[in-house]
C-alpha cells in the first residue's frame, strides 16, 4: 500500500480504547478494528455485534485495521482483501496491554465461546 490513500487518514486518532458501541450498550467484544478513515474503533466479526462491519456498512468507509496489540494489518471492505502494513496511524496504535482479549474486563460472560461468530 501507498502511503497516500484515499479512504485513509493516517492523522485521525482512534476512538478510544475499545469498541464505540459495545462500551455505550455495556457489551463486550472478542478484538477490535478501527476505521482507517475516522478513527472509529468497533468490534470484529467474531464478536458478538460485529460492529466494524456495521460501521463500514453505514459509512462506506473502506480500510479497517485491527486494534489489536502487534497487529498492524489492513482490511479493504470494497475487494475484500487484506494488506500485511501500511500507512503508521495516529497513536495509540492499539487498545490498552492490559486489557484483555475477550474484553473488557468485567463485562465478558463465563460461557463467550458460545457468542461467538
Amino acid at each position: 500500500m501507498s502511503e497516500a490513500i484515499e479512504g485513509i487518514d493516517p492523522a485521525v486518532p482512534p476512538s478510544g480504547p475499545g469498541c464505540v458501541e459495545c462500551d455505550a450498550a455495556g457489551g463486550w467484544w472478542v478484538h477490535l478494528r478501527r476505521c482507517a478513515q475516522c478513527g472509529h474503533v468497533g468490534c470484529c466479526d467474531s464478536s458478538p455485534s460485529q460492529h466494524a462491519t456495521k460501521h463500514n456498512a453505514a459509512t462506506g468507509h473502506p480500510f479497517m485495521q485491527s486494534y489489536e496489540p502487534g497487529e498492524d494489518w489492513f482490511y479493504n471492505f470494497v475487494t475484500e482483501e487484506m494488506y500485511g502494513g501500511g500507512p503508521e496511524l495516529a497513536a495509540p496504535t492499539s487498545h490498552p496491554l492490559d486489557q484483555p482479549v475477550p474484553g473488557p474486563a468485567g463485562r465478558v460472560p463465563a460461557d463467550w465461546q458460545q457468542h461467538v461468530h
